[in-house]
């Protein structure tokens, strides 16, 4: 290798860490800000003389979690996500679990049906016919609309991913199985559903993250009672009613406690994440 190609070379080296590392500090900087400006004081906030806190107190978690409601809104979250995940997982590794192995008339075209329409942005459209819904099942005013809605809501995502995670898994073990008398979804409890950990880890995370960061959906199902609201829609809500004027230290404090358990929880299931998403993104 010549002078000049060593070079060029170590230039493009330079060029893609420099950029990895302007990512990496655009992206953790809001994160590392919140979680600082939890620790100070709302005068040290307004202040902006230093990143970091003068002293290192619980207090504002402290009068957040007692005071503010905080403690409400969090368990509501922890609620309202613990049974969405769990469904979740039940619903969409069923159904790429028959959308790989059923047979059934018009099977390709309802899966591409269902594929296509991640492409349509109708973002808050879907909001008042779910609504509907719920008003007509009489959930409209409490989490379980929310915990309803996105368990039996197809997840284009997680079913791609489930589907081509099962595609992965050869037949013979069904043939096996059914040999010595499973059904088809006998089939699926003995025998796919313990071989996709990777797959329960990954669809369990995606549906933590958008559960425990949702805000549309909770906000609407929670108007009539602030006592069922979750975290994300407690501290903005805070915020847009003026009363968090003077209390930046309780904001961020919020806000810290909304995020961390989003970072415990993908680092405990990191490794089993991107296994579950690159082979449900490669294989099948």
């Amino acid at each position: 290798m010549t002078g000049k190609s060593k070079a060029i070379k170590w230039l493009g080296e330079i060029i893609k860490y420099t950029l990895m590392t302007v990512l990496l500090v655009l992206t953790i900087f809001p994160v590392l800000y919140s979680l600082s400006s939890s620790f100070k004081g709302t005068q040290e906030i307004l202040s902006g003389s230093h990143f970091f806190p003068e002293t290192l107190n619980l207090d504002n978690y402290i009068e957040a979690w007692n005071k503010s409601n905080f403690k409400s809104y969090f368990w509501n979250s922890l609620y309202m996500t613990f049974f969405i995940v769990v469904g979740t997982i039940v619903t969409a590794t069923t159904a790429g679990y028959v959308f790989s192995r059923a047979t059934f008339p018009g099977k390709k075209l309802l899966y591409l049906i269902i594929t296509s329409s991640m492409f349509i942005a109708a973002g808050s459209l879907y909001l008042y016919p779910q609504l509907q819904v719920a008003k007509m099942l009489g959930i409209s005013n409490s989490l379980w609309g929310v915990i309803i809605i996105n368990i039996f809501g197809i997840n284009i995502t997680q079913l791609y991913i489930s589907r081509n995670f099962i595609n992965s898994i050869p037949r013979e073990i069904d043939e096996a199985a059914c040999i010595d008398g499973c059904g088809f979804f006998g089939i699926y409890v003995r025998i796919i559903f313990p071989l996709v950990k990777p797959l329960i880890a990954t669809i369990g995370l995606l549906s933590f993250m958008n559960a425990w960061n949702d805000y549309l959906l909770p906000m609407v199902f929670t108007l009539g009672n602030r006592d069922l609201q979750p975290l994300v829609v407690g501290i903005l809500t805070m915020r847009n009613s003026g009363e968090s004027i003077t209390s930046w230290n309780l904001m961020f404090a919020g806000t810290s406690m909304a995020v961390v358990p989003m970072l415990v929880v993908y680092l405990l299931l990191n490794k089993y994440f991107v296994a579950g998403l690159t082979n449900g993104a490669v294989k099948g």
